[in-house]
């Protein structure tokens, strides 16, 4: 992750988007360039929206965040089992947005780690408050855009399974799939891990 990416308001239009990951995901390792994927799903409205105003943006957006994972990576989302596809999407959106990295392991990591699984919506909104005050360009982003980005970050826990609904108070104690444990190791990223509720005992 680099530290001096800028913070992108872009979430409240790219959200999670397992269904889209998972779909780009197949056609890039059938070996289709990002243009004819961009193509094919906007002609054939692979995504399954109501209207193709967003495909666009939105292939676009996937395969951004599928752009830091290897091939091996990639087959996961597709083949393995969707807890386990699903983590590997939540990885790909953490190295591609500075703003979920650091919810996921300032927050929800830190409480892994010192055993707190009480949760609350109020613990999005004093990260988003703090990174309000700490940075001068998340400052004069509207009231509009927090609103959404505190949907997109509560939508981002309870389709991984940390939260069962928007009204949960306790975090669930979910379980890092090993080959993407050792896959984030091997990346170097391992300061991520207690995102997973995973510590490395070495």
């Amino acid at each position: 992750m680099d530290r001096n990416r800028k913070y992108m308001a872009s979430l409240t239009r790219e959200p999670f988007m397992y269904y889209e990951m998972k779909t780009t995901a197949k056609l890039k390792l059938e070996g289709l360039s990002d243009e004819e994927i961009i193509e094919k799903v906007f002609q054939e409205n692979l995504y399954q929206y109501p209207t193709n105003r967003s495909l666009k943006t939105r292939a676009k957006g996937c395969l951004k965040r599928l752009s830091h994972l290897d091939d091996e990576s990639l087959a996961w989302i597709v083949n393995r089992p969707t807890e386990v596809s699903k983590q590997v999407c939540l990885y790909a959106f953490m190295i591609d947005s500075r703003l979920i990295w650091e919810f996921m392991i300032t927050v929800i990591g830190e409480k892994y780690q010192t055993l707190n699984y009480s949760y609350s919506s109020s613990d999005i909104n004093i990260f988003l408050t703090r990174l309000r005050e700490q940075n001068e360009q998340v400052s004069q982003w509207s009231e509009a855009t927090f609103k959404k980005l505190k949907s997109v970050l509560g939508s981002l826990l309870r389709e991984n399974g940390y939260i069962d609904n928007n009204k949960s108070t306790k975090l669930n104690l979910v379980m890092l799939d090993y080959k993407l444990k050792d896959k984030i190791i091997e990346n170097g990223d391992e300061v991520c891990l207690p995102a997973f509720n995973y510590f490395n005992q070495g």
